[in-house]
């Protein structure tokens, strides 16, 4: 995805940063339903997203996933961590799976849901697009607010 200004290289230089989207995968986007060929995320798309995201329950469950990325968390433990029923729980998360936010795996009896941080990714930078319309001084405190307060933990090299 080409930015279209130097900010919007900017905030892909801190997402990557931060570990949401590897540099070695970053020229590259998955042009999923959610994306057009363009590589550029759709308006509707961009919608779905932010209506998914806009209920308290759905906001809460989506923020607990995150923090448990990358293991993600079962659906009876996400539902006891945010104290909402089951079949409640279950209906929210189908809304943020519809919106591409998150996405499950079934291990035998359970479901575990994990955040999905590419898309995620996709709806920030859909967001911040086209914030300084070619004026890098307008948008610098909204990216300098973006700079990760904790950076990623580095891999340790093992010698043989």
């Amino acid at each position: 995805m080409a930015p279209t200004c130097a900010c919007a290289e900017r905030i892909s230089r801190i997402i990557v940063r931060v570990g949401i989207w590897p540099s070695d995968s970053r020229p590259a986007l998955t042009c999923g339903s959610y994306i057009d060929n363009s590589g550029y995320m759709e308006n509707e798309s961009a919608v779905l997203a932010l209506a998914a995201l806009a209920q308290p329950t759905r906001l809460q469950a989506f923020r607990t996933l995150v923090q448990h990325e990358p293991e993600g968390l079962p659906a009876g433990e996400l539902a006891r961590l945010l104290e909402v029923p089951q079949n409640t729980l279950s209906a929210h998360l189908s809304v943020l799976a519809r919106a591409g936010l998150v996405s499950s795996i079934r291990y035998s009896r359970s479901i575990v849901y994990r955040a999905d941080l590419v898309q995620f990714r996709e709806v920030a930078l859909f967001l911040l697009q086209d914030c300084c319309g070619g004026r890098p001084e307008v948008c610098a405190p909204v990216i300098e607010s973006l700079t990760p307060c904790c950076p990623p933990k580095r891999k340790e090299k093992t010698r043989v």
